[in-house]
């Protein structure tokens, strides 16, 4: 089969609730508590893009330290940067990081730190397609709303062995302000002189066709309930809903399938400077996916609450070094050495 389908479907639970560890398959042996005696709550909220993975970091976290329990609510890297900000939870979450105004406002510091990375990735309903390939020319012009239907002479250019049927193409986009967003119009903008003239990059823009889904789960469902839909998402989401995933066109010329491997290659080249936050839109790698990035954790650099600041620290840790294993399995990327290492070093800083 030409495009890469979910091969296995994961028992996903409300992100929005707690997350313990009810549901958990591992065989991990709960360790000391790491405040003994007592309990730690810790709440958080953000991105979408991460959520599935979060899910199963904290209820993995949860077996092995039963008195820490940790809530997330996927509302959205605009909702965690805003939240973390105030004050109204204990971590946020972002797919394009911090500004620096908002690092600005956190009295207590803020610290931003890429604990995951993925492929954002068009996913596609079109029964009988299997190996839907889109070159620049013709996602840009897609999303654009100058190519308006399947069987548009650009796309059967691209696709010569795939029948494209005769039907409208519903483009399917983020309502909601979203780091999903940011990242691909960032991607969009570099591409395309055309996209950075007109709509731009940022977590919402000013869409020209199309119907927008909040969140990741919005985009997702719309998708699998549209014939003739296309849209952005993350690749785990549509690894996990069966959907299928376009290949496209990278600044090589090279029209590649996204997976973690294809992944792993954009996010090793990165250098990471001493804010943690970096991107790469179009890599130059022959054998990378063109639309990468990480996806940050966002933690204070000193906690009022010392529980609650050793409960972090040890999340954390836990997180970059044995929490790892879980992203493969979920269709992320596990972080490389040269991050990993720099990491350890910011988390040990935090009290």
């Amino acid at each position: 089969m030409g495009t890469r389908r979910q091969m296995m479907r994961l028992a996903l639970g409300g992100l929005g609730l707690a997350l313990t560890s009810c549901g958990s398959g591992t065989q991990s042996t709960p360790r000391a508590t790491l405040v003994e005696g007592r309990n730690v709550a810790l709440s958080g909220a953000g991105a979408t893009f991460p959520a599935t993975l979060y899910k199963r970091w904290f209820s993995e976290f949860n077996r092995l330290h039963p008195n820490v329990q940790v809530t997330y609510q996927s509302l959205g890297s605009g909702a965690g940067v805003r939240l973390f900000t105030s004050g109204s939870v204990d971590f946020g979450a972002s797919d394009v990081g911090m500004a620096e105004d908002d690092r600005a406002k956190v009295k207590s510091g803020a610290l931003q730190l890429p604990v995951t990375g993925g492929s954002i990735i068009l996913s596609y309903n079109l029964p009988g397609v299997n190996a839907l390939r889109l070159s620049r020319e013709a996602y840009i012009n897609i999303l654009l709303g100058k190519i308006t239907r399947w069987n548009d002479p650009i796309l059967e250019r691209d696709n010569p062995n795939e029948s494209l049927p005769d039907r409208p193409i519903t483009v399917v986009y983020r309502s909601d302000r979203s780091g999903t967003t940011g990242y691909f119009t960032k991607h969009l903008s570099t591409v395309s002189k055309e996209w950075r003239e007109t709509l731009g990059e940022g977590g919402s823009v000013k869409w020209r066709t199309g119907i927008g889904g909040n969140g990741n789960e919005g985009v997702t469902a719309i998708i699998k309930e549209r014939e003739g839909a296309i849209g952005y998402v993350e690749y785990s989401y549509a690894r996990q809903n069966d959907l299928s995933f376009a290949l496209l066109e990278n600044k090589s010329g090279q029209f590649i399938l996204p997976s973690p491997e294809t992944a792993a290659r954009t996010l090793g080249s990165l250098v990471l400077p001493p804010s943690l936050l970096a991107f790469n839109p179009d890599p130059t790698d022959p054998q990378s996916y063109p639309v990468v990035t990480f996806s940050w954790l966002l933690v204070n650099q000193k906690y009022d609450d010392a529980d609650k600041g050793m409960a972090i620290k040890e999340l954390l840790t836990w997180i970059v070094s044995e929490g790892q294993q879980f992203s493969d399995q979920l269709g992320y990327v596990p972080l490389p050495d040269n991050v990993t290492s720099r990491l350890q070093q910011a988390i040990a800083t935090i009290t």
